[in-house]
């Protein structure tokens, strides 16, 4: 069973051969497994969350079922570095570098109040020349004998807050600014755009996401859930499935997010990730056995502690576990719970993807 197949089956909830694999690397691990296996070393995509659909060769030579493609900078707006050694990207956010991550500097709507705000705004040009060029090359090499996952991440919440800054923006809903309804509405019609492309382009699963959960709770209380984001995402999940009534729809959310479950079960997600273990609510078992019958599983392996810490051979057993709690009766995507960090040694992610594999 090659693995387009292999993935395929899983998110049509047939059983396959052994789960499908999907990991994705920040920088750094890329390179010292290029390194280490004497490869060439790709650098990142220009890409909002450029991991997500950056080293695919490298991950395919890994051993990953599936490849990853992203809305990219355009031609006329990439991510420049200015003068003072800040980033700069096409929607105005501002970042220092920091090491492993770069860290958020200056939000360009940190101010703002009104509509009139937003509608003044220089907004991303959804139609800008060289947005898909490398989903396209992706597709071309890959979509006949991989599974394709377009990222749409950050598809509401946390690019307002990425605009406005998290502390102002959880204050101004709970206050109902006026800015914030028209804010949404323009991430809404921007992502869904993107959405409904990748979609065309060849897409089996579209990936969105927000992070509505911290390690022991929810970021925010479900009436806020309902009144701002339910609504809206649920439209977005309805324009996709227009396009591709069988598109797989994923959503990802780091932490405790297990009261807002059934919520996303009743708008119609398909797919949950990234089940991170050691968060309050997300024990894999608990998961299985409450939403196995509504939702494939995409994720559960720990990047806080069993990738960096544990033995090979604890990792090994640790995946078959997961394997055999997720993968029971199929509906599983075999993925670390984010991306593999530096502080993760080469022997142990060659053990992830040796039992992953298996």
């Amino acid at each position: 069973m090659n693995s387009k197949t292999r993935f395929l089956k899983t998110i049509n909830r047939e059983i396959p051969d052994r789960p499908p694999l999907f990991a994705t690397l920040t920088p750094q691990v890329a390179q010292k497994m290029s390194e280490y296996f004497n490869l060439p070393f790709e650098e990142p995509l220009d890409s909002m969350l450029s991991t997500r659909a950056s080293h695919m060769d490298l991950l395919v030579e890994l051993g990953n079922d599936a490849v990853g493609i992203a809305t990219c900078a355009p031609y006329n707006f990439p991510t420049k570095t200015l003068a003072n050694g800040l980033i700069e990207n096409e929607w105005g956010m501002v970042f220092k570098p920091m090491g492993l991550y770069n860290e958020f500097h200056i939000y360009p709507l940190a101010n703002a109040a009104t509509k009139e705000d937003i509608e003044s705004y220089a907004f991303p040009d959804i139609f800008a020349e060289g947005r898909w060029k490398e989903a396209e090359k992706t597709i071309k090499k890959y979509g006949h004998s991989h599974g394709i996952i377009a990222d749409l991440e950050t598809t509401l919440f946390e690019t307002a807050w990425y605009l406005v800054g998290l502390e102002k923006f959880l204050m101004d809903l709970m206050m109902d600014a006026e800015y914030v309804n028209p804010l949404l509405d323009k991430i809404q019609e921007i992502h869904t755009h993107y959405g409904k492309k990748m979609i065309e382009l060849g897409a089996d699963v579209l990936w969105c996401g927000d992070d509505f959960g911290t390690q022991q709770s929810q970021i925010m209380d479900l009436e806020t859930f309902r009144k701002y984001f339910k609504p809206r995402i649920k439209k977005m999940f309805a324009e996709f499935k227009k396009v591709n009534p069988d598109i797989k729809i994923a959503w990802h959310s780091c932490g405790a997010f297990g009261p807002f479950i059934p919520e996303f079960i009743e708008i119609g997600l398909d797919i949950l990730n990234p089940i991170q273990p050691l968060a309050s609510g997300m024990e894999p078992e608990f998961l299985k056995t409450e939403f196995g019958k509504d939702l494939i599983f995409f994720g559960g392996v720990c990047v806080q502690d069993l990738l960096p810490n544990k033995t090979p051979d604890e990792i090994k057993d640790e995946i078959q576990k997961r394997k055999n709690i997720l993968g029971r009766n199929g509906g599983y995507i075999v993925a670390p719970a984010h991306n593999i960090q530096d502080d993760t040694s080469i022997e142990n992610i060659n053990a992830f993807f040796e039992a992953a594999k298996k």
